[in-house]
């Protein structure tokens, strides 16, 4: 039997929430990294279908554990954070069970919006010690970065290039609904 979550507004737990992605990498092997600053609210309607959700991800969070290419892709070639600081998600629908669900969207990097869907997983709901209603999600879904006016690479001497188009996105959040 499915959990109903509480209808309302539910707040990101930024500290219980990580966005991910990886990309591959001189056609071998794939970066993995994060974006350290995320923050999104959840709206629960009375149906899955009435619900959304809109986030906003600090494009200058950007961490592949590694300084040098955090710093390039942090310029121009990549995000251009010092014109293009936020990265943004605004649900438009939201499809399936409450258990696992399509939610689809518009996706904006820098001046490009472009639809996307998330396959989404919900983890459960609980209360935590200190009386906090909490719900967590797992997310989903693979762009082609060149879409959004990322096309930046460089040629492989034994050919291919160096940073693969396409990018898997992945968002395990905790969500937490205000005490009124």
């Amino acid at each position: 039997m499915a959990v109903q979550l509480t209808p309302g507004t539910w707040n990101l737990d930024k500290s219980h929430t990580e966005v991910g992605f990886s990309v591959r990498h001189a056609g071998i092997s794939k970066v993995r990294g994060q974006f350290t600053d995320a923050d999104a609210t959840l709206v629960v309607g009375d149906s899955l279908a009435a619900s959304s959700v809109e986030a906003v991800v600090k494009t200058a969070s950007f961490d592949s554990n590694d300084d040098n290419r955090d710093a390039h892709v942090k310029g121009e070639d990549f995000f251009n954070v010092e014109q293009y600081p936020d990265m943004t998600f605004k649900a438009t629908s939201v499809e399936g069970n409450p258990e696992e669900f399509k939610l689809a969207g518009e996706l904006t990097i820098k001046d490009t919006t472009k639809p996307v869907v998330f396959n989404v997983e919900f983890g459960g709901m609980a209360v935590d010690p200190f009386g906090a209603t909490r719900a967590g999600f797992s997310a989903s879904t693979q762009i082609s970065r060149k879409e959004f006016g990322i096309t930046w690479n460089a040629a492989l001497e034994a050919g291919g290039v160096l940073v693969g188009d396409k990018v898997t996105i992945t968002v395990d959040s905790a969500f937490v609904l205000p005490s009124n």
